[in-house]
């Protein structure tokens, strides 16, 4: 069963995603060389509670911090800690707040510094390829619509899409129905409604798509090494078209 939301929930989760857009927005412009990805997660956490939310993540099936903070290679589920972040690195930052009961995640890829050409054209993809999808989020498309946009637009640009990770539905809780590959066949799966609420979340790699898990359970990293980027919005169904809850 997929959730649609009523006119209520959606105001509701329109707050939630404010808040987190605010938190994101504070929370990104510490994103510099010579800190490390904990005071990231301790900023996050700081500015969430200031806002009278709940991080959606600390907790979340054991998962330790607030923030993801995934550098370079790493894909998602970056477990904050010492790590420095250098010039030249690329930081992915994922966050989710709960309000009242309300949850909307939210995901960036950030330069450190100054980066080459390569990384600036990954990150300049990943968030166009977030928009392209968005743009299939309206009633009557099918759910694989957004995947395929996704996926022909990064394959095109020369990149490659994640296989293992994939958008969701969010609302009442972090993860609902139904699952959003980044990939795929057009015309196939669930007929999108208003009310749906969907998280969209690219993950696009340089290199190949393939990925593994690190030992500490959780951080995906790139098999071949190569550098990852990460877009994510909260993203409503409505008779006007798509609107982004987190923006």
């Amino acid at each position: 069963m997929i959730p649609l939301k009523s006119p209520k929930d959606l105001e509701m989760l329109k707050r939630s995603g404010e808040i987190l857009a605010s938190v994101m927005r504070e929370v990104t412009k510490n994103v510099l060389p010579g800190i490390t990805t904990i005071d990231i997660d301790r900023i996050s956490a700081e500015l969430i509670l200031k806002k009278k939310a709940l991080a959606a993540f600390k907790g979340y099936k054991g998962f330790p911090a607030t923030a993801c903070v995934s550098v370079n290679e790493e894909i998602v589920h970056g477990i904050p800690g010492p790590r420095v972040i250098l010039e030249g690195d690329i930081v992915s930052l994922d966050l989710g707040v709960n309000y009242q009961g309300y949850f909307s995640d939210m995901a960036v890829t950030l330069p450190a510094g100054k980066i080459g050409c390569a990384k600036a054209k990954l990150i300049e993809v990943t968030r166009n390829s977030l928009e392209i999808g968005i743009k299939q989020a309206v009633e009557g498309n099918y759910l694989t619509d957004i995947s395929h946009s996704i996926q022909s637009f990064v394959e095109a640009s020369g990149f490659s899409v994640v296989r293992q990770f994939v958008g969701h539905g969010i609302g009442s809780a972090l993860h609902e129905d139904p699952e959003i590959p980044n990939f795929g066949q057009p015309h196939l799966g669930p007929l999108l409604k208003n009310g749906m609420v969907l998280a969209i979340e690219p993950m696009v790699n340089a290199g190949s798509w393939e990925c593994f898990i690190l030992p500490n359970g959780w951080t995906a990293v790139t098999k071949d090494d190569a550098p990852s980027a990460h877009f994510e919005h909260t993203v409503a169904i409505t008779e006007k078209g798509p609107v982004i809850l987190t923006q």
